[in-house]
Order: C-alpha cells, then structure tokens, then sequence
C-alpha cells in the first residue's frame, strides 16, 4: 500500500468539512451581527451545495486536462483562498468566499473515491472508510471549536471561519509531491457518451440518489442542530459541542460502516440497519426527553457518517474501472448535491413558516424514507458498466 500517497489523501479529506461544520454553531452569532433570517442564513450552506452540483460532473474535464493531482492541488489553492475570504469584513464576500470554498471542496468529494478505485481497489472498503471518517473528524473539530475561538480566542465569527485556510494551506503545500506521482491515463471514452452511458443506467441514479439524499440529512443537521438546541434553552456552547458530538459519532460510523461493507457483495442488510437507526434518532429528537439529547444526536451522527461512507463506497463497487468511477462519481455528487442544496434551505424555511422545529425534522423522516428504498437499488451486487 502507498503509505504516501494515503497520507495525502487523509489530509485533503480533514480540509473537506471544516469550512462548512464551523458555520452551523456561530448562526445566531452571525444573525446577531448580520440581521440575516433563517433562509438567508441558510444559503451559506446551500451555496457550496449548488456548488457541488455543478462542479461536480465537470471534474472529469478538468482531470483529463490537468490529471487527477493537478486537479486537487488547484481546488486546495480554491479552498484556502475563499475560507481566507470569509475574514474580510463585507458581508458580499461571506457569500463569494463561501462559494469559492465549494467549488474547491466540489472536486476533492469526487476525485477522492477515483483514487481509491485507481490505487486501492484490493482495500477500497478500509481507504473508504479512512478518508470518510478523516471528513468527520474535520467537521467535529470544527463544530466544536468555533465557539471556542470566536469567544474563547476573541476571534469573533468571521476569525472563527476564517482560520481554517491555515490547514488547507498546509494541506496545499503537503500534496506537491503527488502531482508528479500521479501519472495521467488517456480516457477510453469521451465525456459526452460517458454521461449519456451512466444516465442510462438506473443503478447509477440509485446511486446519486442515495449520496442526494444522505447529503440533504447531513447539511441540513450540520446547519441548524445548534438552533435547535438553543430554542430549547441551551446555551450556545453546549450547542456546537452537542453538533460536535454528532460528528464525532459520525467518524465511528465512517469508520466502521464502509470497512463492514466492503467485505460484502450486497450491502442491503446495512442499509436497513442505518434506516432502522435513523428512525430512533429523529423520533428521539422530537421528543427530546431531559437528559437524552446527546443520545439522539449520537445515532443521528452513526447514521449520518456510516451513510456517507457508504456513499462513497458505492461509487467504488457498482464500478470496474478507474474512469468509470471518476465519472460516476462526478454524476452521483453533482446530481446528489444539487438535491442536498436544498436541505438547509427547507429545513430552515419550514421553522420560519411554523415557529417550530417539528415540522422540519418530520421532513428529515420523510427524506429518510426515500432514502432507504434508493439505498436498497444501490445496494444489490452489480455494476454499472
């Protein structure tokens, strides 16, 4: 196994999440500072989601030109510049920097999985699960530390957000070496009839899916679980530790799930088994009993890490070869983040219209639903190609 090369790659995958799980516990900081409503707020979770939408089914152009190391060492030079952005104090450049940081992010979610196919097909399960829950980690650090360094440090929010280009910066100078060691490969077929292939294909839909609506879940906890803790009268900080613990539960998942799974031909078994988790989680989370929250958010966060991971996997299994899983990949993100971006927005558009978070979890149930049964079409042993 190339030691070096996954070193790399678990420290693209810790830069993937901060940017976006350090918004979600400094929002009535930012309304406070802002005058934002919910909806508005809401976008700068959205927006990189749109971002991943479009960007995602191009990457396979911008691999062919510039090959996969290339590729990522632009997108990491993208990623510190936009979170660097979100420190200038103009609330226009909240907005731009946030969708910089997305489309920088957009092309690490797909080429990942292509490496993985590509440089460790014998271990895709173990590498999946490695840099998924490497992800997870990077969020819950950054969900549990924004509070922390905005208060804490004195950084304020905008610190808060920005000192994150810090360690994308670094990650942009330790991934150098791998744009030489990365060789190209001449593509089999061409970027047109690759995506009229896979739309053809009902797996390949089952699979976008499933990453869509697994997204949809995690971006709209990501950006509105400390809202919801602190509507109930919890304080601010409990409220990001509380989104914290749920990331660091998302990392076992990450962890476990993918590594269980790829020593599996059909993985329909997990997939009932997430949904089943899932159901508890968000029926707990309505009622939310004194001194059972953090039981809630725990299975939420398993459900929610062990489902990416997942994800992720899928694109390496339902494939035989590199290419292919680079352009699944593409179109799984780009579809499944376009139904993603909508999450945060309805999630937080639905507590504007009731005054109440029922409403809005009750949406996450129903998602969960269509979940399961796109995660099951996903699931069954066979490939798209």
């Amino acid at each position: 196994m190339n030691l070096l090369l996954l070193a790399g790659i678990l420290l693209v995958a810790v830069n993937l999440r901060p940017a976006l799980a350090s918004v979600g516990p400094l929002v009535e900081e930012i309304r406070q500072s802002t005058s934002l409503s919910s909806s508005q707020l809401g976008l700068l979770t959205t927006l990189p989601l749109i971002a991943f939408g479009v960007i995602s089914t191009l990457t396979p152009l911008f691999t062919r030109r510039l090959g996969i190391g290339g590729t990522l060492l632009g997108a990491l030079a993208l990623l510190a510049f936009g979170i660097a952005l979100r420190y200038v104090a103009w609330l226009p450049a909240l907005y731009l920097g946030t969708l910089c940081l997305g489309i920088a992010i957009a092309f690490g979610n797909v080429l990942l999985p292509s490496i993985t196919k590509r440089n460790f097909a014998a271990n895709s399960g173990f590498v999946t699960s490695l840099y998924s829950s490497g992800m997870a980690l990077g969020a819950s650090m950054a969900a549990g530390l924004s509070i922390p360094l905005a208060n804490g440090l004195g950084l304020g929010w905008r610190g808060a957000l920005g000192i994150w280009a810090i360690p994308a910066a670094i990650a942009f100078v330790a991934w150098l070496p791998q744009v030489r060691r990365l060789t190209r490969s001449e593509p089999n077929r061409s970027f047109a009839k690759a995506m009229k292939d896979l739309g053809g294909s009902r797996l390949a839909w089952q699979v976008a899916f499933f990453m869509g609506l697994q997204s949809l879940t995690y971006y709209a906890v990501l950006a509105w679980l400390p809202a919801i803790l602190i509507s109930r009268g919890y304080d601010a900080s409990f409220s990001g530790w509380m989104l914290s613990l749920s990331q660091g539960m998302g990392i076992v998942g990450s962890l476990i799930i993918p590594t269980i799974a790829g020593r599996k031909p059909d993985q329909r078994g997990i997939i009932w088994f997430l949904a089943s988790v899932e159901a508890v989680g968000l029926v707990g989370l309505i009622a939310s009993p004194a001194g059972w929250i953090a039981i809630w958010v725990s299975l939420i966060g398993l459900v929610l890490g062990g489902s990416f991971g997942l994800a992720l996997l899928f694109i390496v299994l339902r494939t035989r070869h590199p290419e292919t899983a680079t352009e699944l990949s593409g179109m799984a993100q780009s579809i499944g983040y376009l139904i993603a971006g909508t999450g945060p927005l309805v999630f937080g558009s639905l507590f504007d219209w009731t005054g109440a978070w029922t409403c809005s979890i009750l949406f996450l149930m129903a998602v969960a639903v269509l979940k399961l049964a796109m995660g099951l079409g996903a699931a069954a042993a066979r490939t798209v190609d």
